[in-house]
C-alpha cells in the first residue's frame, strides 16, 4: 500500500509540474541574471538565472504546501533532494511530505500542517491542515535579484482558514556565485490560534543525499528510475554532509539545540558546498532552535521549546484573532568551498540589520 500511494503522489506532482500553460515573464530576455516566469496552468512561477530554471514557486493542491524546489548551486548541483517530484537515482524514500524549502508547522490549534501528504488514508485526513495558494501579488528581476510575494490561507480539513500568510522571497546573486534567498512570512490570526510545542517546524529544507550525515539505519532508496528499492539497506556512498552551528556544536550535536545560524557543508559531484540557515532576531523564539538530522532534513523550530529543552522551556505560542506575526531567516546556498564559523558569523551580522 506504501509502494502504491508514493507511486501516486510522484504521478500527481509531476502531471502539475508538467502541464502545459500560457506563461508571463518578467525580468531579464537576454539570459543575463534574473528573471521571472509565472505559469498559472502549472500553478507554479519559475525563478530563472542566466536563461535557465533556478527553482519554482510550487503549490500544486497534492503538495499541501507551496515550496520552493529545487535548489542547486550556481553550476547547477541540486542541494535538495528530487524525491518523490523529480526522483533521482539513490534517494531516500522516506517522509514524502519533507520536498525542496518549505515553511509550516506541526501543530496549529491542533491540526498538523508539516505531515500531511497524498499518502495519508482518507481516514486519517481529519488530522492535517493544508497551506493553500490564493495569489501572486508582486514580482521583479534584474541582473543580481528577483522578488517574488504571495498571498496564503492555512486551512483546516474542513476549510476553515485559520492564518493568512503573505510571503515575500528575495533572491540575490553575489560576485562570487552565492545564491542567498530571504524569506519573509507575516501570518495574520483569522481566529484565535495557538501553535503548541512541537518538534516539526519551522522553516525547512531536505537536502540532497550527498549532504546527509553518514547514517547506520538501515532505509529504501530509489533506483536509477527514482522508483523505491523493495530492500532496505545501509548505504552512505557518497554522503558527506556535516552539521555545524553558531554555538560550536559539529555534527548530531547540532540537533536540538539553540544558534543564530546552522551550517551543513558536504561534497557534491566533486563541488564543495556550504547550506546556512540564518536566524533573524526579530523571530520569535530567537536563537532558534535546529532540527538538523542525519538522514537530510535541515530545519530552524523556534516554537519548539518544550520538547527541544526537555521541559525546560515551555513557549505555546499564540495569536489571538487579528493579531500577527513576521518571521525572517535567510539560506546561503555557496559553492567551490567550505565556508567556516568566520564568515557565517558575517552573514548572521549582516542579515540581523535587514
Amino acid at each position: 500500500m506504501k509502494n502504491i500511494l508514493n507511486i501516486l503522489l510522484i504521478l500527481c506532482v509531476i502531471l502539475n509540474s508538467c502541464a502545459p500553460s500560457k506563461s508571463l515573464q518578467i525580468g531579464n530576455t537576454k539570459a543575463e541574471g534574473f528573471s521571472i516566469i509565472e505559469v498559472p496552468a502549472s500553478q507554479r512561477v519559475d525563478i530563472l538565472l542566466d536563461g535557465k530554471r533556478y527553482t519554482s514557486y510550487m503549490y500544486a493542491d497534492s503538495l499541501k504546501k507551496p515550496i520552493l524546489f529545487p535548489l542547486t548551486t550556481t553550476n547547477g548541483n541540486f542541494v535538495t533532494r528530487g524525491w518523490p517530484i523529480e526522483p533521482r537515482a539513490n534517494e531516500r524514500t522516506d517522509h514524502p511530505h519533507q520536498m525542496g524549502l518549505w515553511f509550516n508547522y506541526g501543530d496549529v490549534n491542533g491540526l498538523d500542517f508539516w505531515n500531511n501528504s497524498t499518502s495519508r488514508l482518507p481516514n486519517e485526513r481529519m488530522k492535517y491542515g493544508a497551506i493553500v495558494h490564493q495569489k501572486v501579488d508582486s514580482i521583479a528581476a534584474s541582473n543580481n535579484s528577483a522578488l517574488l510575494r504571495v498571498s496564503k490561507l492555512w486551512l483546516s480539513p474542513t476549510s476553515e482558514p485559520l492564518l493568512s500568510e503573505e510571503c515575500t522571497y528575495k533572491f540575490q546573486v553575489s560576485k562570487e556565485g552565492q545564491i542567498m534567498i530571504s524569506i519573509r512570512v507575516s501570518l495574520n490570526a483569522l481566529r484565535d490560534v495557538n501553535f503548541d510545542d512541537n518538534k516539526e517546524g519551522l522553516l525547512a529544507i531536505r537536502v540532497a543525499r550527498e549532504l546527509e550525515q553518514p547514517y547506520m539505519q538501515k532505509t529504501t532508496f530509489t533506483d536509477a528510475y527514482g522508483i523505491e528499492d523493495s530492500v532496505a539497506r545501509v548505504d552512505n556512498q557518497g554522503v558527506t554532509g556535516v552539521y555545524y552551528s553558531s554555538e560550536g556544536k559539529v555534527g548530531d550535536d547540532v540537533f536540538g539545540t539553540r544558534g543564530r545560524w546552522a551550517m551543513l557543508n558536504g561534497v557534491i559531484h566533486k563541488e564543495e558546498v556550504s547550506l546556512i540557515i540564518l536566524d533573524h532576531p526579530q523571530n520569535v523564539g530567537y536563537p532558534s532552535y535546529w532540527f538538523a538530522r542525519g538522514y537530510g532534513l535541515f530545519a530552524a523550530n523556534p516554537l519548539g521549546q518544550r520538547v527541544f529543552s526537555k521541559g525546560q522551556e515551555v513557549l505555546k505560542y499564540k495569536l489571538a484573532k487579528g493579531e500577527s506575526t513576521v518571521f525572517k531567516y535567510q539560506v546561503v546556498i555557496h559553492s567551490g568551498s567550505h565556508l567556516d564559523s568566520q564568515t557565517a558569523d558575517q552573514f548572521s551580522r549582516d542579515f540581523a540589520n535587514q
